[in-house]
C-alpha cells in the first residue's frame, strides 16, 4: 500500500493560513452586513441645498428618468473605502448606489436608456450632489449598464422595495389584465 499524500504546507505555514482567515473573515462579514433598522427619511443639508427625502409610501409608487453617473471610493487592495449614509463599507464587488430623496435602504432597478441593459442594486447612500442627475452608482454597476467608459448615462430609476428585513415593503405592481 501506498502511504496517504502528505500536505505541503508545514504546521507553521497551516498556522498562518489559519490566522490570516480568521482576521480577514469579520472585515467581509461586517462589510456584508447593515445594522440600520428602519427607514432613514431625515432631512439633510448639504452645501446650502436642503434635501427632504420622500416618505415611504411615495417612494413605493415612484420612477424617474435622468442622468446617472458613477463613483469610486477606491484604494490600494479595496481595503481603505467609505462608509455610506447607512454606515455600510464600500466595496468593490457593490452594486450599490446613492440617491438625494429616496428612503434608505431601497431595491431598485436601474435600466441604461442608451442600451436597454438593466441591474436591480442597492441604495444605501446619499448623492449626487451635482445638478441635474438622479443616481450615483458603484463602478461595478456601471460596468453592468455598460456607461463605466462614458461615466454619464440617461437612466430610468423604478422603486422596487423600500427597508431591509422585517422592515421591508415591496412596491405594487399594476396588475395587468388579457382581454380577448
Amino acid at each position: 500500500m501506498t502511504p496517504p499524500p502528505t500536505s505541503t504546507y508545514t504546521p507553521v505555514m497551516r498556522r498562518l493560513l489559519t490566522l490570516t482567515f480568521l482576521l480577514a473573515l469579520p472585515i467581509f462579514t461586517i462589510s456584508c452586513s447593515s445594522g440600520y433598522q428602519g427607514y432613514m427619511t431625515r432631512s439633510y443639508t448639504i452645501r446650502g441645498t436642503h434635501y427632504q427625502p420622500m416618505s415611504v409610501n411615495q417612494a413605493l409608487n415612484h420612477s424617474e428618468v435622468g442622468i446617472a453617473s458613477w463613483y469610486d471610493e477606491s484604494s490600494w487592495l479595496g481595503f481603505k473605502r467609505g462608509n455610506t449614509s447607512l454606515g455600510e463599507k464600500v466595496q468593490p464587488w457593490h452594486v450599490s448606489g446613492a440617491h438625494k430623496t429616496l428612503p434608505l435602504p431601497c431595491e431598485v432597478k436601474v435600466t441604461n436608456l442608451e442600451n436597454g441593459k438593466s441591474v436591480k442594486m442597492r441604495l444605501n447612500d446619499r448623492g449626487p450632489f451635482i445638478p441635474g442627475r438622479v443616481i450615483d452608482v458603484t463602478p461595478r454597476a456601471a460596468k453592468k449598464l455598460d456607461f463605466h467608459h462614458k461615466g454619464l448615462t440617461q437612466v430610468k430609476v423604478e422603486v422596487l422595495s423600500v427597508g431591509d428585513g422585517k422592515y421591508k415593503r415591496k412596491a405594487k405592481r399594476k396588475k395587468r389584465f388579457l382581454i380577448f
